[in-house]
């Protein structure tokens, strides 16, 4: 695809916008774009989770409309931030996002991704103004058979798991939602099955590239845990602009409802291993190496996505490859480590991603 879709200005200029999750990592980096695309942005998630955060360092909050402290599990709190926003457009990134958490607390893990979305998709039955939904997954949502084989939007569901359970029951939550209430208000909801995500500004425990920062830059050596696993890589800004991409389409045509895989072209998946082996080389250090460190804990081997279906349906495809998104990502680090803003770091991406083709 040679010119794939972007996300437009005169279409988010003066949306009301709900974004819950917009204290994490995903959902800072949404928040700054959607105020830069002139929506009025509306938030609801829990205090950011981790110190640094990108929340906080690139001011996020500033641009925004409201901020709201909410958890998602509180079905009373969301229904009342969701009255008083009459959203035009909502966002649902809010989730506990990390495979190994999930094995330490299942039952929150799953009151928040299951019961957190069916308390905001609950919350908007009868909401008048609202026209498009995205609910944000990942693709981790497929009964995941360990084969040389990327799966499609209508591939069976499942979860080893407790976090990809939980992933996989929203889905069917969603696709409950917009058949049984939905459909017949005509609004149009959409699921967003997005594969691996870096970028700067992310903090979190347990992700590669962030791991491998923290390690770097103390001069330590990185534990991994499965080198070989392949998963398909994208730079964060990749699958943002899918998911505002997106509700754009919903909006025009609700028929476009239904679930979409985001991600790199299948035969760009990389394996844990070769990623470390770039960003090690977009991040001179005096102890670059790693070492496997699997806990014992399952984990899928082999996952890729075919993304076929949104390029085909709604014009969405990659603009950086994946050494692209790891050198970007890695300079990212190494600017905020040496003083640089987090803010403007992010919106020279952007605009970089914006002006490639």
């Amino acid at each position: 695809m040679t010119n794939p879709v972007r996300p437009t200005l005169d279409f988010w200029r003066g949306k009301r916008v709900l974004l819950t999750g917009h204290t994490g990592f995903k959902g800072s980096w949404l928040a700054l774009w959607l105020a830069r695309l002139g929506a009025e942005v509306t938030g609801l998630a829990l205090a950011p989770a981790t110190e640094p955060n990108l929340f906080t360092l690139a001011r996020v909050a500033d641009d925004m409309h409201a901020s709201h402290e909410c958890d998602v599990r509180d079905a009373q709190a969301v229904a009342t931030r969701v009255q008083a926003t009459r959203p035009h457009i909502v966002l649902h990134l809010a989730a506990q996002a990390l495979v190994r958490a999930g094995y330490a607390d299942p039952l929150g893990t799953h009151a928040t991704n299951v019961m957190g979305t069916a308390h905001v998709l609950d919350a908007l039955r009868g909401q008048s103004d609202v026209r498009a939904v995205v609910v944000v997954t990942t693709d981790k949502v497929y009964r995941n058979r360990e084969w040389a084989y990327p799966y499609r939007e209508d591939d069976p569901l499942g979860g080893h798991d407790p976090y990809s359970a939980s992933k996989a029951a929203a889905e069917i939550v969603t696709a409950s939602y917009r058949d049984a209430f939905f459909a017949a208000q005509g609004v149009a909801v959409a699921t967003a099955r997005a594969g691996n995500v870096i970028g700067g500004g992310d903090w979190a425990a347990d992700r590669l590239l962030p791991d491998a920062v923290r390690a770097w830059s103390a001069g330590q050596t990185l534990h991994i845990r499965h080198p070989g696993a392949t998963r398909p890589w994208q730079h964060v800004i990749e699958p943002l602009a899918a998911y505002l991409c997106l509700a754009e389409q919903l909006w025009v045509d609700p028929a476009r409802a239904g679930a979409y895989n985001f991600g790199p072209l299948p035969h760009e998946a990389a394996t844990v291993g070769n990623v470390v082996k770039m960003a090690a080389g977009a991040y001179p250090s005096s102890a670059t190496s790693y070492e496997n460190n699997s806990n014992g804990l399952h984990e899928a081997g082999w996952l890729a996505l075919e993304t076929a279906h949104a390029r085909q349906a709604l014009g969405v495809a990659p603009r950086w490859g994946l050494h692209t998104a790891v050198e970007r990502t890695m300079a990212w680090y190494r600017a905020q480590q040496g003083g640089a803003d987090a803010r403007a770091l992010c919106l020279a991406d952007l605009d970089a991603w914006e002006a490639a083709q």
